[in-house]
């Protein structure tokens, strides 16, 4: 299933069913629903269920004519890890990780699928990360690989949008990786049921029609399974909570001379299966080219 968060003609948010270029509204055709996608993802397989009955008697309208919003408004948490692709730690010359190396993302940072970036009067060091992100879907703590791959949600694309001069300002890199609206995702979750391999992905990240980034989930140096688990040792892992897993070769940061993001660009990351980001950097309070 591929489910989104919605407005319509500037409704209130309301959740959806993706099949093809049409959603079905699943605020119609069941007795009751979640309010929310993250009541929704705690709901677990009674969630599945109910979303299969309000299919049955939902409204379906173009893609076209909606807004698609962050899938989930407010994650209990955003997680990153980096240097989780043996390409990236070679174009940022670090040593690969022995274990995986996680940071915060702050949740106010969260935007939609087609949000704006915004530059920030602080910084020219505005870079983009194309990456997978995978959706919690059961509490848990103490997880084997095993237990980890059932926890999943799902999947979804992630732009973990990064400030770097005030990244490395802190070695836990979450000051440059906060920023408002620098964490678009989207443009829906993917269930793990239709998702059965998430290791064999390809990315593909363009600044306007330029391809930066171009690489295959199998190359993570740890996989989905085995960062949840990881994570899992320490801290009770939340439904909803936003787990990112790293980024290939080509951003800014390892160019030179670095082509950071300017106000106008247009970026786009699309990973095959679950979708496509396009996100437009404006400058800070909100004006374009």
């Amino acid at each position: 299933m591929k489910l989104a968060t919605y407005s319509e003609g500037g409704s209130e948010a309301r959740l959806g069913l993706v099949n093809g270029d049409e959603i079905i509204c699943l605020d119609e055709g069941a007795a009751s629903r979640p309010d929310r996608m993250i009541n929704f993802i705690r709901a677990g397989s009674a969630g599945l269920d109910w979303v299969r009955q309000a299919a049955l008697g939902g409204k379906a309208v173009s893609l076209s004519s909606i807004t698609l919003l962050a899938p989930i408004a407010q994650p209990p948490e955003f997680i990153g890890v980096g240097l989780n692709y043996r390409d990236h730690a070679l174009e940022a010359k670090m040593e690969l990780p022995t274990a995986p190396l996680f940071f915060n993302k702050q949740t106010s940072c969260v935007a939609g699928p087609h949000d704006h970036i915004v530059l920030p009067r602080l910084s020219n060091q505005l870079d983009y990360e194309g990456e997978l992100g995978i959706v919690i879907g059961t509490a848990g703590r103490y997880l084997s690989r095993q237990e980890a791959a059932a926890a999943i949600f799902g999947y979804t694309v992630v732009n973990d949008i990064s400030v770097r001069d005030w990244q490395l300002r802190s070695p836990t890199h979450t000051i440059g990786k906060s920023f408002d609206s620098h964490g678009p995702f989207g443009p829906w979750i993917v269930t793990a049921d239709e998702l059965t391999d998430p290791h064999n992905l390809t990315i593909t990240t363009k600044v306007n029609e330029e391809t930066r980034q171009r690489g295959n989930t199998a190359e993570m140096v740890f996989d989905c399974f085995s960062i949840v688990a990881f994570l899992s040792q320490v801290m009770t892992l939340r439904p909803g909570t936003i787990v990112t897993t790293g980024t290939p070769a080509g951003v800014a940061f390892g160019r030179d001379p670095a082509p950071y993001l300017r106000v106008g660009d247009l970026v786009t990351v699309e990973i095959e299966k679950l979708g496509r980001l396009a996100n437009r950097v404006v400058a800070e309070g909100g004006h374009g080219t």
